[in-house]
């Protein structure tokens, strides 16, 4: 009878925290929206209408917290005297979790202020300047029991949700066409902090000839109604072995502060800057601003500036699953002029007119450039008798200093929605590039043979989904006159941006096992695959090496998502 007792009184006390462990809280902050914290306010936290929920109310801080929640989706309302009802809805609570979410109480004039600009019955929600217009996932106002009622979903990634990646990528060389062999590992790590901030940590980390090669980027992102505030750093490593300055490390840190926010409705603002600092040799320093205003002259026609200090990051789109861990993704572009290392330096000023005509959106912009200590690339390895290159044995390719150049041009780009899961988009572009004068020559000669002429280029770019399957594509094509070595337009940052020449990007999701508890997708990134627009230069040991405007690079592999 003891023994009964005994174990009778294990499980009471077992019982109590066996229980808390199956329920979870939610916990937050009420204020209005100048940001003051409303004491007093009542709130309700509920599954669903017809159920009686649980009421709480906030402290002196604005502060609540309801305990002992069952795991569920709850919805979460809170009234205060003089302001209007404010309801999150779908907010999904696990077992042991603590969600936190944040509430604003409006008046009838703040809620008016709320409701999404008026759109045209053929809008499109992923036009290319309307995005930050968007109703997604902003608070409505609304009708409920004859009530006005400001409603909003839970923002996703709500509860501190974790989200991992992982990938495991290797390129080909190609005799020099391209990117390492060795294979990289590409990773990503993203939380949700409070109830609209995201803070995600990535990198690429691999190694060629025994030296170490990385990029680490973390990044802070805040949600606001308006704003998108976002801070990001990153730091860059790589031994440069057998270059001019012989063992140096290539190291650079960047800090770059960003935001996106709408003002009165119908003009947007992007502005930032990137601040930094390179080491290689000598330490070099650089302060880049950027930004631009977008003016919305009726829901079909944008006016935009855009000022630039350099290129736009093409990884954006694809992810930074397949760049490859080595110099050619990863600026600020630098290269050695008499051995010391120089910063390429741009100005880049358009101006833009974009019009939405139904499924169909045309662009046409002006633009104006300059660029002090310009950088080519090349493939194969010249360093052995010149002191103006920079290698890069990851890649295969080196980079080699040009004066720079100042020019004008303009860019034509025409994008059709096909079907919601295919877009086709045309691109035409003309401006001042650097060009080789001849189709070969020898290194003695090259500074001779590079000049600033104007070219022109013509792209065509097909994006699509397949449903079946749930394969992400992407093929283009841009075809460059002359013999260019930089890209026309290359601060092209609209829907017509592409890489030179043939490019495939694939993203295949592979079905998952149990071996597997991941989602786990195969990738296949290839660049220039005919590998055009080579220029050879016959160097002073007798071997070829090749001026090109984009080296070709083979690059797939897999990737989990956790």
């Amino acid at each position: 009878m003891a023994r009964k007792l005994g174990w009778l009184f294990a499980v009471l006390l077992a019982g109590p925290p066996a229980f808390a462990a199956a329920t979870g809280a939610i916990s937050g902050y009420v204020k209005n929206s100048a940001g003051d914290p409303q004491m007093g306010a009542t709130v309700e936290i509920f599954t669903s209408a017809a159920k009686l929920g649980t009421f709480v109310f906030t402290d002196m801080r604005g502060y609540y917290s309801a305990e002992n929640l069952p795991a569920g989706v709850y919805q979460v309302k809170v009234t205060a005297a003089l302001f209007l009802p404010t309801l999150r809805e779908d907010i999904s609570v696990r077992s042991g979790a603590h969600v936190l979410v944040n509430l604003t109480l409006n008046t009838l004039a703040d809620a008016l202020k709320l409701l999404p600009a008026r759109r045209t019955g053929g809008s499109e929600p992923d036009d290319w300047h309307w995005t930050l217009r968007s109703p997604a996932n902003r608070p409505i106002l609304r009708i409920f029991d004859g009530t006005p009622m400001v409603v909003s979903k839970a923002e996703k990634g709500g509860g501190h949700e974790v989200k991992g990646r992982l990938a495991f990528i290797a390129g080909s060389e190609a005799e020099g066409f391209g990117s390492s062999s060795d294979m990289t590992t590409a990773f990503g790590l993203e939380r949700s902090l409070f109830s609209a901030g995201t803070v995600s940590f990535d990198g690429n980390i691999g190694q060629a000839s025994g030296g170490p090669a990385g990029v680490l980027r973390a990044t802070y992102v805040h949600n606001l109604e308006n704003s998108h505030p976002t801070l990001t750093v990153t730091y860059r490593h790589f031994a440069v072995p057998g270059s001019a300055a012989q063992n140096s490390p290539y190291t650079a840190i960047a800090a770059t502060t960003s935001n996106r926010t709408a003002i009165a409705g119908f003009i947007d603002l992007d502005y930032g800057a990137d601040l930094e600092s390179l080491e290689f040799a000598r330490r070099v320093s650089a302060f880049r601003p950027f930004g631009s205003v977008a003016v919305h002259l009726s829901p079909d026609m944008v006016v935009e500036y855009r000022y630039a200090t350099s290129a736009p990051n093409t990884r954006a789109a694809k992810g930074y699953d397949t760049a490859p861990a080595d110099l050619s993704e990863s600026g600020p572009r630098m290269a050695l002029s008499g051995g010391v290392p120089e910063i390429e330096r741009a100005r880049h000023q358009e101006i833009s007119v974009s019009r939405r005509m139904g499924r169909t959106n045309v662009q046409v912009a002006y633009y104006a450039d300059l660029l002090h200590d310009a950088v080519l690339t090349g493939a194969g390895d010249p360093s052995s008798y010149s002191d103006n290159v920079l290698s890069d044995l990851y890649s295969g390719t080196f980079s080699y200093a040009y004066p720079g150049l100042s020019t004008t041009g303009a860019r034509v780009v025409v994008e059709r929605r096909i079907s919601d899961d295919f877009t086709a988009t045309a691109d035409y572009s003309t401006g001042g590039v650097v060009s080789a004068r001849a189709g070969e020559g020898t290194w003695q000669d090259l500074p001779e043979m590079l000049t600033t002429d104007r070219q022109h280029s013509l792209g065509g770019k097909f994006a699509g989904y397949i449903p079946m399957t749930k394969t992400h594509w992407v093929a283009s094509y841009k075809w460059t006159s002359g013999n260019a070595l930089l890209s026309v337009d290359s601060f092209n940052a609209s829907p017509g941006q592409m890489d030179p020449y043939f490019g495939v990007f694939i993203r295949q999701p592979i079905p998952g096992t149990s071996f597997v508890p991941g989602k786990m997708e195969a990738l296949i990134d290839m660049r220039n695959l005919l590998a055009q627009g080579y220029v050879p230069i016959m160097g002073q040991d007798g071997h070829t090496v090749y001026l090109v405007q984009s080296a070709r690079t083979l690059r797939g592999g897999l990737a989990f998502t956790f």
